[in-house]
């Protein structure tokens, strides 16, 4: 506003009465509710304020006549409005939204890990959202026990004599760590002292749980005798970590889990594998070697085993726990279960996911599952007819695309050195750079999450629902048309 003054622009810079006033803001007031409203239209009017004291016009963009006062207070409050409608729209932007992972990455952490089943959607919304039987027995008309239906099925899944479900893995680590190991030592192999996603450290947890660490051997070699050598009378359990993000390769020794099983039993202690991951079914057929099968883990003898919900198993977050009967039900009566038990939307989902695997169709149902086991050939043929359905598109000739050789990831800390072959739709467009495409994909609606390689902008339909291709074709027109 060359115009006029900054005290004159200060003096026509509008209320927040009279930017609650506008239409922008009256749009608004359903969805964010009048306090929120006013909290957000006072933040923008200090914004300007701020602005205008500093030097600035306040929007050199707006309409209006700017040269005289009635001009000046109408630009400010278009501007006032449209900065308005941005923080709205910032603010919706930050909260949960349902996404199009277009990345390949199936397991993908940031995005939520596995998409749940239709079964196990249906579990949460119809069974599970409102009153339910989650600690009530329908036959008795008393109290039930949380999670007793998930955790019998794990148990019959897992070959163990009982389980307990928490509300996530590292949840499970702290509990079996306190109430098996608290005021004593647990005796585990250098090479496992892991770190993965989040922060979340093998020795930090040790250190929180009161047991003392006693590490043995070296990162890359642990023989049993290892394990002998470091047991006295403090020693109350043996702890085998799966690495989980990470691999040793070479130049490697360990000791294996029966050997592990039959020291620990003959010292009078218990043995402990935190499988990370996890695997309710021998996934090496399908590309994914050296994950832990659970069931396998339990007849070689480990007392009790962790393992994730919402990772290979490819349910909801959660954190899983099989064993002996005695040493479950010893985690079961101590005072911190409670503090980490698992809520009725998870254990629906859960019981909903270990039903299909019960029944022997989890390789259909479970969509991680289905995504990992799809082979290259068959993502090509997604991404060839996705292809052509785009070339049928209108607006597509700013828009190239070609399908191209690739790899998928499994993600979440599961099988780090296993990428399942992919077939990819890569695109450019004639005026955006891949990370402006990416950009305006990202702040789509729904949001569509792809990956720039060789500066181009891919999307793999191994990670993209059937259901969800309609909404991908919708985002790329838009692009199309830009």
């Amino acid at each position: 506003m060359p115009d006029t003054t900054p005290n004159e622009r200060l003096r026509a810079l509008p209320s927040v009465d009279a930017l609650l006033r506008t239409p922008e803001a009256e749009a608004l007031r359903p969805a964010l509710g009048a306090e929120r409203l006013t909290t957000l239209a006072r933040s923008v009017t200090d914004e300007l304020r701020a602005e205008l004291r500093t030097g600035g016009d306040g929007g050199r963009d707006t309409p209006g006549a700017p040269g005289s006062p009635d001009g000046a207070r109408e630009s400010l409050l278009a501007e006032a409005a449209r900065r308005l409608a941005r923080a709205a729209e910032a603010e919706r932007a930050r909260g949960l939204r349902r996404v199009v992972n277009a990345t390949g990455v199936v397991l993908h952490t940031n995005l939520g890990r596995a998409p749940l089943s239709e079964a196990a959607r249906r579990a949460v919304s119809q069974e599970a959202a409102g009153y339910c039987t989650l600690e009530y027995d329908i036959e008795t008309g008393a109290r039930g026990r949380r999670g007793a239906r998930a955790e019998s099925l794990l148990a019959e899944l897992t070959g163990a004599e009982d389980a307990l479900v928490v509300n996530n893995c590292a949840a499970a680590a702290l509990l079996v760590l306190t109430a098996l190991a608290r005021d004593g030592e647990t005796v585990v192999s250098r090479g496992e002292l892991v770190e993965i996603g989040g922060d979340f450290r093998v020795p930090d947890v040790m250190a929180q749980s009161g047991t003392a660490l006693v590490e043995v051997g070296t990162t890359n070699r642990t023989r049993l005798s290892d394990y002998e050598r470091a047991v006295t009378e403090r020693t109350r359990l043996l702890m085998r970590v799966h690495p989980s993000n990470y691999r040793i390769v070479g130049f490697t020794a360990a000791a294996a889990l029966e050997e592990l099983a039959r020291l620990a039993h003959e010292r009078g202690l218990l043995l402990y594998e935190d499988a990370g991951s996890g695997a309710l079914t021998d996934l090496a057929p399908h590309g994914l070697a050296g994950e832990p099968v659970i069931r396998e883990s339990i007849r070689q003898g480990a007392d009790v085993v962790t393992f994730s919900g919402d990772k290979l198993l490819g349910s909801a977050q959660a954190g899983l726990v099989v064993g002996r009967r005695e040493v479950i039900e010893r985690l079961r009566r101590h005072p911190l279960y409670r503090a980490l038990r698992a809520d009725k939307l998870a254990l629906a989902a859960l019981e909903a996911t270990l039903d299909a695997y019960r029944r022997g169709e989890a390789l259909h149902e479970v969509p991680a599952l289905r995504m990992l086991s799809a082979t290259r050939d068959e993502v090509e043929r997604r991404a060839r007819a996705f292809a052509e359905r785009l070339r049928t598109r209108p607006g597509k000739d700013s828009l190239a695309f070609e399908i191209i050789e690739g790899a998928s990831a499994v993600g979440g800390g599961s099988a780090p050195t296993t990428h399942p072959p992919t077939a990819l739709v890569a695109l450019t467009h004639a005026r955006l750079s891949a990370s402006a495409l990416d950009e305006r994909l990202r702040r789509g609606n729904p949001p569509v999450v792809a990956r720039i390689f060789e500066d181009r902008l891919v999307l793999d339909l191994r990670t993209v629902a059937d259901a969800e291709e309609a909404e991908l074709l919708d985002a790329l027109s838009a692009l199309s048309d830009t």
